[in-house]
């Protein structure tokens, strides 16, 4: 297998590319791809979905329609897996979430993979972008795929390059954000570098399939244990009564040494909560204890109870339990101004609040509707309107997401008590009697 005749068709845009997992990574792919003039095929097992964007409608709130109308000529979205056949370069998106045990849920990308292997065709290039332990590809994948007789390296090119999508971000986008890519071989590397230094502005090249896991779960995992650090230092000094956000603000005005990291009500995303649960399941097979992930994971997964505390400390203040409070939730994202709710804080605080009695009800301009999620079935409710009569009859308005397009100075206004996780508030110019940090 020569790698010349791939590379040649990439560099000539006459390669075609197949995209398995049309979400929050998948479906900007397809739009960067389209772009620089490649035919691309977007696999995905929802039909809902699939017809969505064949008439050119985005499902996802901060990817705008438009991107994806005006491609549509180059865009073939379908739940026909047999075409796999006929793609060049296919790329896997799809999710790795975690097991009720918290351990690697590995269904979907097995899965992916014996669908690919049925329909594996002489020098395509398979590429993983899913988010996994070090292995997945050289090992379980490379298994799978060679199950009919053609070898990874010698009859087709295998490879890894993580995905760095950071939902709604505006300083940064898919084509400029640097990628990492890596190879089975020499050759697996040589033809992933050509496929994306077609759509990106910079590739960096590592020694290894497992070398660049490695290196996704270590961006995830430092973001998670510093997270974790503000997180436990916002508890401590709460009881000590200092105000966590001006200690941050103060100590990033030191031009180095220092990055600045922010608190919540616990992580959300699809990475930062999930990621480093991968590695410390894989570190099990070496005899080694993860323990600093651990902890961290220990504290950031403890926040939402957190939270549930000092919702009840307030309203003991007033004489009232959280059992028969009425409690508005404002956010369901689980970040600003986009409409993603993987594993989302609020998720759990709601499902924690209901269990104790309380009467929950939520507003979030991005998500009308929540409901679906396998860990929270219990949950399925709308959002309701943001009116003074909403406001003034909750006993507390609790922010867990701070949306740019909530109007700060009007919910203080009419609410009877705030509870704010991320200093909106503040950040916004309102300092009152009412708000309370947490």
């Amino acid at each position: 297998m020569e790698k010349s005749g791939l590379i040649d068709k990439i560099k000539s845009k006459k390669a075609t590319i197949g995209i398995i997992g049309l979400g929050y990574v998948g479906l900007p792919l397809v739009i960067e791809f389209c772009k620089a003039g490649f035919s691309v095929t977007g696999f995905d097992v929802d039909n809902e979905k699939v017809a969505k964007l064949k008439h050119g409608e985005s499902y996802i709130k901060h990817i705008d329609s438009k991107l994806i109308s005006k491609n549509i000529s180059h865009f073939f979205p379908t739940s026909d897996f047999s075409k796999l056949s006929e793609i060049d370069c296919i790329i896997i998106c799809v999710p790795t979430p975690l097991n009720k045990n918290r351990e690697p849920d590995m269904t979907y990308i097995y899965s992916t993979t014996k669908t690919i292997a049925q329909h594996l065709q002489k020098g395509q290039l398979i590429v993983l972008e899913s988010t996994t332990y070090p292995g997945t590809t050289d090992e379980d994948m490379k298994v799978i795929l060679e199950e009919k007789g053609l070898k990874a390296g010698d009859d087709f090119f295998l490879a890894y390059s993580p995905e760095r999508e950071d939902p709604n971000r505006k300083d940064f986008s898919t084509s400029t954000i640097p990628k990492v890519i890596s190879g089975y071989t020499e050759k697996c590397l040589a033809v992933t570098k050509a496929l994306y230094d077609s759509i990106v502005v910079k590739t960096v090249s590592v020694s290894s399939t497992r070398a660049a896991e490695a290196t996704k779960l270590l961006e995830n995992i430092y973001r998670a244990v510093n997270i974790a650090m503000v997180n436990e230092l916002k508890m401590l000094f709460d009881r000590m009564g200092i105000d966590i956000w001006e200690i941050i603000e103060a100590a990033k005005s030191k031009p180095f040494g220092f990055e600045a990291f922010y608190p919540g009500p616990g992580l959300g995303g699809h990475c930062i909560p999930i990621d480093p649960f991968y590695l410390t399941w894989k570190a099990r097979e070496y005899d080694f204890a993860t323990r600093f992930i651990e902890l961290a994971g220990e504290i950031n997964t403890n926040m939402p109870y957190y939270v549930i505390q000092k919702l009840g400390l307030i309203l003991n203040r007033t004489g009232k339990s959280l059992n028969g409070s009425k409690i508005l939730v404002l956010g369901m994202a689980y970040k600003k101004d986009v409409d993603d709710q993987r594993e989302s804080p609020s998720l759990k605080i709601i499902q924690l609040l209901k269990q104790s009695g309380a009467e929950v009800q939520y507003n979030d301009p991005y998500v009308p509707l929540c409901g679906g999620h396998r860990h929270y079935s219990d949950i399925d409710m709308y959002s309701i309107e943001l009116s003074k009569e909403v406001l003034s009859g909750a006993d507390i308005t609790l922010l867990l997401t701070d949306h740019s397009l909530y109007e700060y100075a009007f919910i203080e206004k009419h609410s009877k008590c705030i509870v704010d996780t991320r200093n909106a508030f503040e950040r916004n110019g309102i300092k009152s009697d009412k708000v309370y940090k947490a």
